[in-house]
């Protein structure tokens, strides 16, 4: 176990650097930050003195190890664009996409894993047949074009619910802001999180139905049916814990997607999060936010993925079967 978790770590280590210097090389070629920082009658000595201050005259091996050395220590350098610390930018950003994804990723959750279980024992019903044919709108569109539609419904047509920004906010200790305390912040978090989280839920539905229904047909269920247990006891106790094995790596790809991809949501409801920040930077060229983001993308990505594997090595007693034997 303590040899698996080592290796998951180190592995996870690596990726990281990989990204970040993927990342790092790819932002040189977006543009000069210099241009969008000085303004029409800025002469050669005032850029090569911005240059200089920047640190954008050392060579691409020594700026990358700096912007490394500073990560690590939670520095990720200043903004070009605001002149402020970009970790202090991200605190400020990062509660409105954290409680976003939250919310998106337990309602992909739970309406997926019951959905799924639902039209799997009930696959002849007509309303699992519903539910299904409903699920390939989820699949099919595209993220931008389900918020639209969204917006155009529920906020120009009928007027229930906001169509952008985060409604108001409660400020919960030195740098958490949360909108759960008031009423516009919760209604303010309906539509994108229904956004974001609509794919992953159809995503894992379709996957748990899949799974579960490979399980109904194993042996051992039509042995637990002939001893006369209950169908409650037959699907839930043995059926649904063994279709969860596989379902559980794919929840947590998912719930690293939901976090990447808020990006996409945030900037069709001018969500106040990371995402639009980063697409805010991208369009000034701001190199040090630019980075920062992805790294910490990648972070929560990786750890969400690191975590699911061991929770995948305790849960399937064939994986420690398999090594112990093999050690």
């Amino acid at each position: 176990m303590l040899a698996f978790i080592i290796r998951r770590v180190a592995q996870s280590a690596l990726v990281l650097l990989i990204v970040g210097l993927v990342a790092f090389s790819m932002f040189r070629f977006v543009g000069d930050p210099i241009d969008n920082m000085l303004g029409q009658e800025r002469t050669q000595a005032d850029i090569e003195r911005l240059r200089v201050q920047l640190g954008l005259d050392q060579p691409f091996p020594v700026q990358y190890y700096k912007f490394l050395e500073g990560a690590v220590q939670g520095n990720f350098g200043v903004s070009y664009r605001q002149g402020r610390p970009v970790a202090e930018i991200l605190l400020e950003r990062a509660p409105a996409t954290l409680e976003l994804a939250a919310v998106s990723g337990l309602l992909a959750i739970v309406l997926g894993i019951a959905l799924g279980v639902f039209t799997a024992i009930r696959r002849n019903g007509v309303m699992a047949n519903v539910i299904m044919s409903a699920s390939l709108i989820g699949v099919s569109l595209p993220t931008f074009l389900i918020g639209i539609l969204l917006i155009y419904l529920f906020s120009v047509e009928l007027g229930w619910l906001p169509s952008f920004g985060r409604g108001e906010t409660v400020r919960v200790g030195d740098w958490w802001t949360t909108g759960f305390l008031t009423p516009s912040g919760r209604a303010a978090l309906i539509l994108p999180s229904i956004t974001l989280g609509l794919y992953q839920m159809t995503l894992i539905m379709r996957l748990v139905r899949s799974e579960m229904l490979e399980v109904l047909r194993q042996d051992y269920i039509r042995f637990a049916r002939a001893r006369g247990l209950r169908d409650r006891v037959v699907n839930f106790r043995h059926a649904l814990k063994n279709t969860m094995v596989p379902v559980i790596t794919v929840i947590g790809l998912q719930l690293g997607a939901i976090i990447a991809f808020a990006i996409i949501t945030e900037t069709v409801f001018q969500w106040p999060g990371v995402g639009l920040l980063f697409i805010n930077a991208v369009q000034f060229v701001d190199i040090p936010v630019m980075a920062a983001y992805l790294m910490l993308i990648s972070v929560m990505f990786v750890g969400i993925n690191l975590i699911v594997d061991l929770l995948y090595f305790l849960i399937d007693p064939r994986l420690r079967v398999d090594r112990a034997g093999g050690h």
